[in-house]
């Protein structure tokens, strides 16, 4: 397991030190500056979205609204990235990786917004809903259908075999800090009602996430908020540390600079999944008028997540006191910082917590990784053997080292964004073409734009559900 883990640790330097950085932040910025600032200026256009329920067309498919597309995807990104994840980031790089995770928020949303609004337009029709997302546009826009067939393994491996190791070995974490649960036998657990719900399809899926993510988030918001007002002096001295650590002169003369920068970038990535291609899969199965709704939904589970969740988990660890030397790491710390700020009790609910909202990700993951096979292929019994294998990875997960799994998420994540980010930067004239049609129709006094496919002649016959 050493040896595994130093040779991934090996690969990740390369990836995220001389590709990822450059490629996140350059396309962020690229993006923000072509959308006009679409993430900023069309905030309440989002959240007036949110509330559209699924239009009630006839035949036999049944579309899923925009609101529960935003639910499913949000179930995968609010999990351990926002309490273990967040933990992680502050012992590998300081206080300032807080700053690089906000900055990566904020412009990444943009690319959030561009690769959901491709996948609106490029879905096709399935057997009971659209499907759709990056492999669909890799093939009907770029005409490359290799690069498509290339990105549905790598989800598939990252998202359903990776990610779900993550977030196993999070959950038996926090079980062992608080109650002392055997991790072979909490893993056994998992695997079990991980297996259950996955074999029920899209729809149970969307059901229960619909139903989970906003009561555990907004649990976990309202504690954070009662600390914060708790320790509402320390506020000024919190952002003091966040930016003195992101750019001050000790962290340039140590390198800490990097570390944070590095740090911020990859579990803000790994939590927010701005421009990885992961949350397009879902965005291609809502219902909406035009392909720009849902790109505006997705930007706005951006927000949701990184600045909103992170930044709670955030000030509770940097509120507290507790060392962060590295001995003590991931939703472990996270747990001893809120025991300091209210009892023993802080471990028992982030254990809890940490279950329904790593455990809602397991599901969420699941989906992509489905939905990205069946792009492959429909063969029932590939299909079994995927599940069951799903459910192998999360014993795996509760059974394996905390930087092993990490570092086999942060070379998945890598490998998965990269093959995203060359497709949305070829494609994203067509994302800008869409947002200029949405923005003229409601200049021009247009409640609800639509969009048929007659609009872009050039591309009419690569569009299917338009």
């Amino acid at each position: 397991m050493e040896t595994m883990t130093q040779w991934i640790t090996s690969i990740n330097d390369v990836l995220w030190t001389y590709i990822l950085i450059i490629m996140l932040l350059g396309c962020a910025v690229w993006f923000t500056i072509k959308t006009r600032f679409v993430q900023f200026r069309m905030l309440g256009e989002m959240l007036r979205l949110l509330g559209e329920s699924t239009s009630k067309g006839e035949g036999k498919e049944h579309h899923i609204s925009s609101f529960q597309a935003f639910m499913v995807s949000l179930a995968s990104r609010v999990g351990t990235g926002n309490l273990a994840g967040v933990a992680t980031a502050i012992t590998g790089g300081g206080p300032g990786a807080v700053f690089w995770m906000w900055l990566i928020a904020l412009l990444g949303s943009s690319s959030a917004f561009i690769e959901s609004t491709l996948a609106q337009l490029y879905k096709v029709h399935g057997k009971t809903s659209y499907i759709g997302g990056p492999a669909y546009y890799m093939k009907k826009g770029l005409k490359q259908s290799w690069m498509g067939v290339l990105f549905a393994i790598l989800i598939i491996f990252t998202f359903a075999f990776a990610f779900n190791t993550v977030q196993s070995n999070t959950i038996c974490a926090a079980f062992e800090q608080a109650f002392q649960v055997d991790n072979t036998w909490m893993g056994i657990i998992l695997t079990v009602l991980t297996l259950m719900i996955i074999f029920g399809g899209i729809q149970r899926i969307a059901k229960v996430s619909s139903i989970i993510v906003p009561v555990m988030a907004l649990g976990y918001i309202l504690l954070a908020l009662v600390i914060v007002g708790m320790n509402f002096t320390q506020i000024p001295a919190v952002f003091k540390l966040i930016v003195s650590s992101a750019f001050g002169w000790e962290q340039a003369l140590g390198g800490g600079i990097g570390a944070a920068l590095m740090q911020g970038i990859k579990r803000g990535l790994f939590s927010n999944e701005a421009g990885m291609g992961s949350a397009p899969n879902v965005a291609a199965t809502a219902d909406v008028t035009h392909p720009v709704k849902q790109g505006l939904i997705q930007a706005l589970g951006v927000f949701s997540d990184t600045l909103v969740i992170c930044t709670c988990t955030a000030f509770i660890i940097l509120f507290s006191g507790v060392p962060l030397g590295g001995e003590i790491n991931g939703v472990q710390l996270t747990q001893m910082a809120l025991d300091t700020q209210i009892g023993s009790g802080g471990s028992t609910f982030v254990a809890i917590a940490i279950l329904f909202f790593a455990f809602s990700s397991v599901i969420g993951n699941y989906y992509y990784g489905e939905a990205n096979l069946r792009y492959i292929t429909h063969n029932k019994l590939i299909m079994t053997i995927f599940r069951l294998t799903t459910g192998a990875m999360v014993m795996f997960g509760a059974l394996a080292s905390l930087d092993l799994v990490w570092s086999l998420a942060d070379v998945c994540m890598a490998l998965m964004t990269i093959c995203n980010l060359i497709a949305i930067v070829l494609l994203g004239k067509y994302a800008f073409r869409l947002l200029e049609d949405y923005r003229e129709q409601k200049r021009q006094g247009i409640k609800e734009p639509t969009f048929t496919k007659d609009k872009m002649k050039d591309i009419q016959q690569d569009i299917e559900c338009w």
